[in-house]
């Protein structure tokens, strides 16, 4: 019997990239799996839209929740991962919906790696929707800064991330989850509502053993910060300043901390945008909030 596998995507106002999306779920070869759709939007069109494309294609397993809110990525997550693991998932796929990826085998093809080579985290080459270039080839979480890299950011590419290996960040737009790893380490902290959620979930699973494995030949595309407004929203200011406060205060020990929160404080001053009309709001309320988390 091949192993089942939990689908797990939160839906924000998404309608416009749901199309690509299912279509791209639509063409694999995998069938012993469930879709878990959590809607976090404040309006109805993503759930509509959703419940359209399930019938166009002719989805099974499919469960389609529909928030009263807008409970945050993460929680919406640990709601997809905890009907996975209730329905006897053995992995979990957290997948953003605004990707799109053309292999047919894509996830089959992960799970096989899961299982031959005893990997509990697996995650694909991630390209820019827009210009083909490499958005992420695996990453890195600095222990001093509280911040996370992207491998090949930005750069075309050109076979110099085709090696397969261990990194110790990737962010969960799409990645694969052994069910040993949320029984050991927990799921997503619910407190980051978004941003840094994942940095968070990758720190523990790193320092409880299970390393994150770049899988080169797997490739996805996706449409970067589609649903928040991307880097210069008052959106993203708040909680991507909030949460990396937070995330430094919860994780790291003592010397780290006034080490990075010395850094943080510091480059903030050059960080002028975050001074504008627009944004001092925003960027005071979230060291406030980041201080008192």
């Amino acid at each position: 019997m091949t192993v089942k596998v939990g689908l797990v995507t939160v839906l924000f106002n998404s309608a416009d990239v749901l199309p690509g999306f299912f279509e791209s779920l639509s063409r694999q070869d995998l069938k012993n799996y469930c879709l878990y759709i959590i809607d976090n939007s404040l309006d109805d069109l993503s759930y509509n839209t959703s419940i359209q494309l399930i019938e166009q294609y002719g989805m099974k397993n499919v469960t389609l929740i529909k928030n009263s809110d807008n409970v945050g990525v993460a929680k919406g997550n640990n709601q997809g991962i905890q009907l996975s693991l209730e329905n006897n998932c053995e992995y979990v796929l957290l997948l953003n919906n605004d990707i799109e990826f053309d292999d047919s085998a894509l996830i089959s093809k992960m799970l096989a790696l899961a299982k031959n080579h005893n990997e509990k985290l697996i995650v694909p080459k991630i390209y820019f929707f827009d210009s083909g270039n490499i958005w992420c080839a695996g990453g890195d979480i600095s222990n001093w800064k509280g911040t996370t890299t992207h491998r090949g950011e930005g750069e075309p590419d050109r076979g110099q991330y085709d090696t397969d290996g261990h990194v110790n960040y990737a962010p969960t737009c799409f990645m694969l989850i052994h069910k040993s790893v949320f029984e050991k380490i927990g799921v997503m902290d619910e407190k980051y509502f978004v941003y840094y959620d994942d940095t968070d979930f990758v720190w523990r699973a790193n320092h409880s053993g299970f390393g994150i494995y770049y899988w080169a030949a797997g490739e996805v595309k996706h449409k970067v910060s589609s649903s928040t407004g991307g880097s210069g929203s008052t959106f993203t200011t708040y909680y991507a300043q909030r949460n990396r406060l937070y995330f430094i205060r919860k994780n790291f020990g003592f010397s780290m901390k006034i080490i990075s929160l010395t850094y943080y404080f510091l480059t903030r001053l050059f960080k002028f945008d975050f001074f504008s009309k627009k944004m001092r709001g925003p960027f005071f309320s979230a060291i406030k909030d980041g201080l008192k988390m």
